[in-house]
């Protein structure tokens, strides 16, 4: 089978108007503007209003990918939606952006893999594409996690914020397009990142709200250690498959989780800062949206040229991590 070429063809970004800084979580527990900054490398985050949910910014979001990628809403084949923070159990956020965007001819589900998420989309996306079975796929990463994160809790509440980011894949000429996937899961360390209640396991209660299980639950030490070893060697790994290595990468765009994870990341790969897109101390971690988001914002500032080597590359609960390289 000859496998068309497959690449990303518009990118678009969406974040909500509300701004939580450090100085006001100063106000809510127990932690200062220093000690985030030092921490993490985050100074800001977003929340969505109260009556946005998460497809309301995948809507946004993808309203400006459909445009950037120079096609209408009926070209789309398919809708992934990549979050751990559905509208609701079902239907899933990527039916209900399909019937936003009245997308009529588009299949849809959502893909759940945390902060991986996006990149598990783009994997499956790209090789729909490759095989045939569809042209345009829309792949968004969108998430609300305000509504999933305890504002007592000064370990989490730091971190977290809303957004949605949106890419269009396509076929692209030859030479150009991904180049490799690098996916990955270990589900021995599912506990170390979590949302316990809500599902199969532990029903909504009384008792399930009452003790906070709706919420994020983490332990930051370990998920820090694991985002380290794995973040350099998932892009390194990812840039084997490529036949390609480190000398290669035009820009790294990692999941924005933590300022010293990526740096670690940079590190390891023998990167500059320059040539790594890092917004965090606007948006903090927006999981599933942390990529696509900085993608569209790299794009917009002209850091992405044709030709470039790009590297994506992430970690998120499940454990879960991805990495993939794209030749623009």
């Amino acid at each position: 089978m000859n496998l068309h070429p497959v690449g990303i063809i518009g990118t678009g970004k969406y974040v909500p108007d509300r701004i939580l800084s450090n100085q006001e979580l100063e106000q809510m527990v127990e932690t200062n503007d220093e000690w985030i900054v030092t921490r993490t490398g985050i100074r800001e985050r977003r929340m969505a209003a109260a009556e946005q949910a998460t497809s309301d910014l995948a809507y946004q979001a993808s309203l400006k990918a459909i445009e950037a990628a120079g096609i209408t809403v009926e070209d789309i084949d398919l809708i992934i939606v990549s979050t751990i923070t559905p509208d609701t159990f079902f239907p899933s956020t990527a039916c209900l952006l399909q019937d936003k965007l009245g997308a009529k001819k588009a299949a849809a589900f959502d893909l759940s893999a945390a902060c991986s998420g996006f990149i598990y989309g783009l994997a499956t996306a790209s090789n729909m594409i490759a095989t045939g079975m569809y042209k345009h796929v829309l792949v968004v990463g969108a998430e609300t996690l305000s509504r999933i994160t305890d504002y007592t809790d000064r370990n989490t509440c730091i971190l977290f914020g809303d957004g949605a980011g949106a890419v269009v894949l396509g076929q692209v000429e030859e030479g150009r397009g991904f180049k490799a996937f690098e996916l990955g899961a270990d589900g021995s360390g599912g506990e170390l990142l979590k949302v316990s209640g809500g599902g199969s396991r532990m029903p909504s209660s009384a008792e399930s709200v009452a003790s906070k299980q709706h919420y994020i639950h983490m332990a930051g030490n370990d998920v820090f250690k694991f985002a380290v070893r794995i973040m350099g060697g998932a892009a390194e790994e990812a840039l084997r498959k490529a036949g390609m290595n480190k000398e290669d990468i035009d820009l790294l765009v990692p999941h924005q989780a933590n300022v010293r994870i990526i740096q670690s990341a940079l590190n390891r790969l023998d990167l500059s800062e320059e040539k790594c897109m890092i917004n965090l101390d606007k948006y903090g971690n927006m999981s599933a949206a942390s990529i696509p988001v900085a993608l569209a914002e790299a794009v917009e500032q002209g850091r992405v040229n044709e030709g470039d080597c790009l590297v994506f590359v992430g970690f998120g609960g499940g454990l879960t991590w991805g990495a993939s390289v794209l030749i623009w």
